[in-house]
């Protein structure tokens, strides 16, 4: 079936049916474009946690922030 052939029954379609269809579809487009976890599956995950170059960036940020408003 062609989106032809849909679009007639469709428009014949009250607004409430219309509004299922709408969300059906938008349903079916999230569902392919999210990435699935696989069931049992590792996946790595970052963390800051032992970054000490992030901590370190995160200081100097920090401080030169505190001099801008200082001065």
């Amino acid at each position: 079936m062609t989106t032809a052939d849909l679009f007639p029954t469709l428009r014949g379609l009250p607004r409430v049916e219309k509004l299922k269809v709408m969300q059906f579809l938008i349903a079916e487009l999230a569902q392919e474009e999210e990435p699935t976890l696989q069931a049992g599956a590792t996946y790595s995950l970052w963390s800051p946690l032992n970054s000490h170059e992030a901590a370190h960036k995160l200081s100097q940020l920090l401080e030169s922030d505190r001099r801008a408003h200082n001065a």
